[in-house]
């Protein structure tokens, strides 16, 4: 990462944590020109949902070698990139991991059009390989782990602003569990920052995406059942083009619907809408 691309990812943080709407819009105009005088030669920015990170870091390299064009991508969670561009962050294109908020975005006149679903998210339950949680579909393990005073510590995204913490309280309170776990929930800022809670051996698991425990840096550290998707509302993950969007963005939009990213995105565990159609365009 640059210099320039380091101190703009601070700048977003800042403004993050800032809850007086003077101070943020402020930094946000500051930050914008910033951008614009030191980025204007960068590739163009692209906003995604943290859960989405390993499958979308390989279809950016899959672009790239196809097109010799170049995207910079900032992960995070959905509601706090939706907060950021109404504040006027220079992204080019969001991937959302619901589509509430992209639909939030639409009608305040932040995107191109209504845009389009690109996968649709899954959820797993997980733990790390010393837990005493026995995993299971249906949670039955969580349930005993509780009833047992076993369990201190539980991770999920938070669901104020993170759709997978949305759907994990869901699948939480479907099952009855979701009072009974208030007093171990961990919260992550975003997805991935859940699953890492998950993982890290300070809790005895947690509920984080399918996406993001499919890799061999997961597998050697915790396992994970899928969980049914019967139990949540679908996610399902959609994008948009934002007005000020460059041809590269745009190619980049075309090829995140392409046979070559679908193809990358079901080996990280997404189910594909069928079919894939352009809404509201």
């Amino acid at each position: 990462m640059s210099f320039i691309n380091t101190i703009t990812q601070i700048f977003y943080r800042l403004l993050q944590r800032l809850h007086t709407s003077g101070i943020a819009a402020l930094l946000a105009i500051l930050l914008v020109g910033f951008s614009s005088v030191c980025v204007a030669n960068d590739a163009p920015a692209i906003a995604a949902a943290a859960n989405i990170q390993f499958a979308v870091d390989e279809i950016v390299i899959r672009f790239q070698q196809k097109t010799g064009l170049a995207v910079r991508v900032s992960y995070g969670s959905s509601g706090n990139f939706v907060t950021q561009i109404q504040h006027g962050a220079p992204f080019e294109m969001m991937l959302s991991a619901d589509e509430s908020y992209i639909d939030k975005l639409y009608q305040a006149g932040y995107t191109q059009d209504s845009g389009v679903i690109y996968a649709i998210g899954r959820l797993a339950l997980a733990a790390p390989k010393k837990s005493p949680l026995i995993l299971d579909a249906n949670l039955v393990g969580l349930r005993q782990l509780i009833d047992d005073g076993k369990l201190s510590r539980f991770a999920i995204a938070n669901p104020d602003h993170a759709p997978y913490g949305e759907r994990a309280r869901e699948v939480l309170k479907t099952k009855g569990l979701w009072d009974m776990l208030q007093p171990t929930l961990i919260l992550g800022e975003n997805a991935a920052q859940a699953t890492q809670f998950t993982i890290s051996g300070s809790t005895q698991g947690g509920i984080v995406p399918l996406s993001l425990v499919l890799t061999p840096a997961f597998a050697k550290r915790g396992n994970y059942v899928v969980i049914p998707d019967s139990l949540y509302q679908p996610l399902n993950q959609q994008m948009a083009l934002m007005p000020n969007a460059s041809e590269t963005t745009e190619r980049f939009y075309q090829y995140m619907q392409s046979a070559e990213a679908q193809e990358v995105l079901t080996q990280f565990g997404f189910n594909l809408p069928q079919p894939t159609v352009k809404k509201g365009a």
